[in-house]
């Protein structure tokens, strides 16, 4: 079962994704724990990508897909993956379809979770994070006990930066730019499913249990 996530920032496909790792024992992968474990390791894939990040580069797009390939050649990937935030864009996903082409393997699902822009950033906005702790809060879902303070800690709760309305919007148009075109690829090669992201996050799991069963 090899499964691509898709979604708008702060949709929920990551957590999803966790779940789906959890009940079907295939593990999630996200590029930016292969980038770190190839640096830490000092591979010659990790090498290449630290080049172009050390000069505040992208790192190619074959280069992320050749440490992705690489990633899900290992044991544990044996019984399928889930890939969390690759592809991100068309060239990816091109050179995705054709590596595992090449293995004779292909992409089985790809789960979209739909979530409007307008519930994205009331979801992103409200989030609070403790300044010490880091345990995280929302001024609607998951309020602390006393406005501002972490429960955990007692620290005083911050918005971050990347979570104002105005930046996480500009996350989002970059997205529709250049991410959303893949549920257009995934349509037509007949591996999409997509899900209601607004419905409370048991169920988005169940339907995407739904989906793959």
């Amino acid at each position: 079962m090899k499964i691509v996530m898709l979604g708008a920032p702060g949709a929920g496909k990551g957590t999803q994704a966790r779940l789906i790792s959890e009940k079907f024992g295939i593990p999630q992968i996200s590029t930016g724990d292969i980038f770190r474990a190839n640096i830490r390791e000092n591979t010659e894939l990790g090498q290449r990508a630290k080049s172009y990040m050390d000069k505040g580069l992208l790192v190619p797009d074959q280069v992320t897909c050749d440490l992705v390939v690489d990633r899900i050649k290992r044991d544990d990937c044996a019984n399928g993956y889930i890939l969390d935030g690759f592809p991100r864009t068309i060239p990816q996903a091109h050179a995705l379809t054709k590596a595992l082409e090449d293995q004779g393997s292909k992409i089985d699902y790809a789960i979209d979770v739909e979530v409007p822009d307008e519930d994205i950033v009331t979801r992103m906005s409200g989030r609070r994070v403790c300044s010490k702790c880091g345990a995280t809060f929302h001024i609607k879902y998951k309020k602390p006990a006393a406005e501002g303070i972490c429960d955990s800690c007692g620290s005083a709760l911050i918005l971050r930066e990347d979570d104002h309305p105005e930046t996480v919007q500009k996350r989002l148009d970059v997205y529709h730019s250049q991410t959303q075109p893949l549920i257009d690829y995934y349509h037509d090669l007949g591996v999409l499913h997509s899900v209601d992201g607004t419905k409370e996050m048991d169920q988005v799991f169940a339907d995407i249990c739904s989906a793959l069963e």
